[in-house]
This record gives C-alpha cells, structure tokens and sequence, in this order.
C-alpha cells in the first residue's frame, strides 16, 4: 500500500492519520477527508508508528484495529504511553467489537463498529479535534 500525503491548503488546518489495509476504505476516507478539507496521510500498518507521528503531526489518528502486523489496539497504547503524544485523539474502528471491547482498554477516545457512518465519523472527528485544534 503506498503511502498518500497530500499537501494542500486546509479550511480546517486539522492532519489526521489514518492506518487502514483496505485500500478501498482507505480511498473512501481520503477523498472524504479531503473534501472536508483536512489533511490526511494514509498507512497499511505499523510495528510503530511514534515515527509517523513525529513525522506528521497528526490532530487525530484513525485506526482500523485488524492490521497485518500490529493491531490497532497495540498502536494506540504507543500512542497513549508516551508522553509528548498522549493527548492526540485515537478512534479505533473494527467489524469485530465484540472481540476488541473483551480484551481491554487500549486508551482510545472513541471505538466505531464497521461499517459505521460517514456523518457519524466527522461528527466524532469534529468534537475530538475542536479542543485541539491549531490557529492558524
């Protein structure tokens, strides 16, 4: 999967990172995000993604919690364990949440059951990045 980093002007100056395998949904959230005018950079999967963040910046992360080499769940306890970017929103999504909800509490701000909707998912993006948000 190739990594997509547009750089553009934003309406909302808001970076979100999204880590998806499926490059279908990927593409779906991409042209979603872009229209609403944030800036996003897409991954297939980390061992670690303190790197990505560093890199980026991100307002909010949005995680997909079946991943080919580390869960969702396991980035975003990175994520939530260290301490320059502990306060970054994580929305964790997965199709099976009955599985996810059982095995604990990865410290994400918001779980989603797929499929979830679109509306919903900016609804949530917009309140969790509100307080975060950069002035430009």
């Amino acid at each position: 999967m190739k990594n997509i980093f547009k750089n553009q002007p934003t309406k909302k100056n808001l970076n979100i990172l999204l880590v998806e395998d499926d490059e279908s949904l990927t593409d779906i959230l991409t042209e979603l995000f872009s229209e609403e005018g944030y800036q996003i950079r897409c991954i297939g999967g980390a061992e670690d993604i303190l790197p990505f963040i560093d890199q980026f910046h991100p307002d909010l992360v949005l995680l997909d919690y079946v991943l080919p080499k580390v869960n969702g769940g396991e980035l975003c306890s990175q994520i939530k364990k260290h301490r320059d970017f502990c306060s970054i929103p994580v929305i964790i999504y997965s199709a099976f949440s009955r599985v996810l909800l059982s095995l604990g509490d990865y410290g994400c701000d918001v779980f989603m059951e797929k499929p979830f909707d679109l509306n919903e998912l900016l609804g949530k993006i917009e309140k969790l990045t509100a307080r975060h948000s950069r002035v430009a």
